[in-house]
């Protein structure tokens, strides 16, 4: 018992870090439609996909709704419901968790059934590896422990189908950045009474970031994050160049203000240092 004790206050730190994401890693992705989309398959949603694009979240969500008895079949539709419903999500404070998490369910069941529909849709095991991570329910070690590997297998799934996709990149990037913080005593302990811990390192964590920004060098998200990783390495000079330019990228979605004012408040301490 004593040793239980002694193991799930850091392992479930260090798991939260998964489930952290709800309040770090999808605070602002914004993915621009995807190249691979041909314009065929942009067609039928355009109107909602312009909405989404100009943050009129409930425009779009009565729009793509609305389709669902016309295209129940199409995978393209649940994943940008799935995308939609996370995104509303983060319209509301970080404190707000109540009214967020209906939202988060959704999100997971359209994923989920986003990939049921089309196993080989990149963007479907993008968005359910990031509604899985930003659900943060109230689970046990073990539970927390399983989503993680399905957060990772989604991201590998996905990036295996479409290497470009920036916003699986950037949530591969989070995950490394978080999992990378376990020490060696939670890993130990976590492996041993509750199987084995998520891998990650810092070098995974930057090389994936960079990736994403290289794919998508719009995204505050992807700077931002970068920076956070700097910032853990005490890399300060190489975060505070990110950050400065992080804060002149376009805003993409409501939840880009939080994240700018935190870019900001970060620039003012690291120029003051």
């Amino acid at each position: 018992m004593v040793q239980m004790n002694l193991m799930r206050k850091p392992v479930d730190r260090a798991l939260c870090a998964v489930a952290l994401f709800s309040c770090l890693a999808f605070q602002a992705i914004q993915s621009p439609l995807k190249a691979a989309e041909s314009p065929a398959k942009q067609a039928p949603f355009a109107a909602a996909d312009l909405a989404f694009m100009n943050m009129h979240y409930e425009k779009a969500d009565s729009l793509y709704d609305a389709m669902r008895l016309a295209y129940p079949e199409s995978a393209d539709l649940y994943w940008k419901l799935s995308r939609l419903n996370i995104t509303m999500a983060e319209a509301y404070s970080p404190k707000e968790t109540e009214r967020r998490m209906p939202f988060y369910s959704k999100a997971v069941d359209y994923a989920r059934k986003a990939v049921s529909i089309d196993s080989t849709n990149a963007a479907a095991h993008t968005w359910l590896a990031a509604s899985l991570a930003v659900k943060a329910d109230k689970i046990g070690t073990k539970e927390k422990l399983a989503r993680a590997r399905e957060i990772k297998h989604e991201l590998d799934r996905a990036l295996a189908l479409n290497p470009h996709d920036d916003v699986a990149w950037s949530i591969l990037g989070s995950y490394y950045r978080q999992v990378s913080t376990i020490g060696w005593m939670s890993r130990f302990l976590g492996n041993t009474f509750v199987g084995k811990m998520p891998e990650g390192n810092p070098e995974a964590a930057e090389k994936a970031f960079k990736k994403a920004i290289s794919l998508n060098p719009r995204a505050i998200r992807h700077y931002h994050e970068l920076a956070l990783l700097y910032i853990d390495e005490h890399r300060e000079e190489e975060a505070l160049q990110t950050l400065q330019v992080a804060v002149n990228k376009p805003v993409l979605m409501k939840s880009d203000f939080r994240r700018l004012e935190e870019i900001r408040e970060l620039i003012r301490k690291l120029s003051e240092e």
